[in-house]
């Protein structure tokens, strides 16, 4: 079992900045591709970003490209995303996931508030 805690969430205005952090329990942490996903209000969940366990490549959703970033501290169990350049329909609670499977994700953690206002 993986326990997933975010934290950086947050009130920012428009191109402003946020760092979220999520931290991970497991010691096999370095084998998970890890990830996050977001929901804005009455919207359905959209994939954001995510980073493979050994070799580290990345995959980002198109709206958030050249914005946000996704990095991992394996020596931490700690995983980061850096949000650049934010806009209001960035606003959305984000989860950080883990272990992709056919249904979605294995693990989700219980999700950080971000606010992005105009």
């Amino acid at each position: 079992q993986v326990q997933l805690v975010e934290s950086g969430g947050g009130l920012v205005q428009a191109g402003g900045s946020l760092r979220l952090s999520c931290a991970a329990s497991a010691s096999t942490f370095r084998r998970y591709t890890m990830g996050w996903v977001r929901q804005a209000p009455g919207k359905e969940r959209e994939f954001v970003a995510r980073m493979s366990g050994i070799h580290g490549s990345t995959d980002y959703a198109d709206s958030v490209k050249g914005r946000f970033a996704i990095s991992r501290d394996n020596a931490k169990n700690t995983m980061y995303l850096q949000m650049n350049s934010l806009t209001p329909e960035d606003t959305a609670v984000y989860f950080c996931v883990a272990n992709p499977n056919s249904s979605g994700w294995s693990y989700w953690g219980q999700g950080t508030q971000v606010t992005v206002s105009s």
